[in-house]
């Protein structure tokens, strides 16, 4: 009997159905970059903790420097020197100032900062400390190059709120408020399985009639790649036991999501649709998409299965439309799908009339995206993403696209801009 026939979009939206946000954990916050948050954290403190100065320059009472200039410079007796981490009991008293360093905090009396290039000892770039007295050349306002205390986070403030995706900047709001760990959605594990008697390791001999495993490999980078952790179980034989023991060695590791390349395809061997009935409950379809039109899913045990196509552009084309989603979904994040752009078609285009994916080499010329397909498109030519740095989407039901046409494209990498 012939698998369902169905969409893309029907595809993704019964394979998600599936899926949701795993349980949190607490981790360094170092290890929680790109991680989503699964807590609100709070500031128990202002950031800065003090008012400070923002520049390098003089501490002064503002009214001090009332019509200051080039030609009618105010002078000041210099009483201290300030550096950043540490204080001064002494304050500014009208007439005098405190030579200070960013980020030290503002003595008492002072309420501005008179910047060094604004002062004798920065005229004309020369650098020369004042030696008891400087000249102030520029009148400043009260609070001019002074950071408040808590002018970044108040005490109490909901600083970074549950669902952020953390990024480096987060990271370092983390850091600011005394946060070494934070909890956040654990990273899924995927257990990556390709299936075959004509496979062989990276490190083995091809004989005749076997070829290099290249599956396996992408796939698990591809997981890595999204957020997920890749449990590697290696090759399933053509074997009912073989591949029933790799499904249970994956089921003891733990597995939140499998993986499996090959043998859904019709006319493949039946021995993957037969286990993978036998242990779970599976539905096998075909998906109106070029490449990647077979595709398995389904639950072993409770855990979620995608079955991807044996040839290698089609199983990595197909991870990115359905397990990229399914694995982002489990990390927490909401956007899953994938970003696109539009760009100008370089050459005209054909396809079968299913959705078909394009490999395209998109570059940016002044503002615009141009893109150019990678050569040969054969679900087996992997170079063929390998040159490739975006997916060019030919609608279902269109046949042929033309030169100069715009085309949505699903970007893999970004382009450089590139000067025509």
């Amino acid at each position: 009997m012939m698998p369902t026939m169905i969409s893309v979009d029907e595809a993704l939206e019964r394979i998600l159905e599936h899926f949701k946000p795993l349980e949190p954990e607490r981790v360094k916050i170092l290890d929680a970059l790109d991680r989503v948050l699964a807590e609100d954290v709070y500031s128990d403190m202002d950031v800065p903790p003090f008012n400070n100065s923002a520049m390098d320059g003089y501490a002064v009472r503002a009214a001090d420097t009332v019509g200051a200039s080039r030609d009618n410079p105010v002078s000041l007796r210099v009483v201290a020197d300030l550096a950043a981490g540490y204080t001064t009991d002494v304050a500014v008293e009208p007439g005098t100032a405190i030579r200070i360093m960013t980020g030290a905090p503002m003595p008492a009396g002072a309420d501005a900062i008179v910047r060094f290039e604004e002062t004798s000892e920065g005229v004309n770039g020369l650098g020369r400390r004042a030696s008891g007295r400087v000249e102030v050349f520029k009148e400043v306002a009260v609070g001019e190059n002074v950071r408040l205390a808590g002018e970044d986070i108040k005490g109490g403030e909901l600083v970074l709120p549950k669902g952020m995706v953390i990024r480096p900047q987060e990271v370092g709001a983390l850091a600011s408020l005394g946060r070494g760990e934070v909890q956040v959605i654990r990273r899924p594990r995927v257990a990556i399985l390709a299936t075959g008697d004509e496979l062989v390791d990276i490190d083995e001999e091809v004989t005749p009639g076997k070829i290099r495993d290249s599956n396996g490999y992408s796939n698990a980078a591809l997981v890595m790649r999204y957020g997920g952790i890749p449990i590697m179980l290696g090759i399933a034989r053509d074997d009912v036991a073989n591949l029933t023991a790799k499904i249970k060695e994956g089921l003891a590791r733990g597995a939140d999501l499998f993986l499996t390349s090959g043998g859904v395809s019709v006319g493949d061997f039946d021995m993957v649709k037969e286990v993978l009935n036998a242990e779970g409950e599976m539905s096998f379809w075909q998906v109106r998409m070029k490449p990647g039109k077979p595709l398995a899913f389904g639950q072993i045990q409770g855990v979620p299965l995608i079955g991807l196509p044996g040839n290698p552009v089609s199983a990595m084309v197909s991870f990115e439309q359905f397990a990229r989603p399914a694995i982002l979904k489990m990390l927490g994040k909401v956007h899953l799908r994938k970003p696109t752009i539009k760009a100008i078609l370089e050459e005209d285009v054909t396809s079968s009339g299913r959705r078909s994916f394009r490999r395209v080499i998109v570059e940016r010329h002044e503002g615009q995206y141009y893109a150019t397909t990678t050569g040969p498109q054969g679900s087996g030519i992997l170079t063929s993403m390998v040159k490739a740095n975006g997916l060019a989407i030919i609608p279902e039901g269109i046949r042929r696209m033309e030169a100069g046409q715009r085309v949505e494209v699903q970007m893999l990498d970004w382009p450089e801009e590139v000067s025509l």
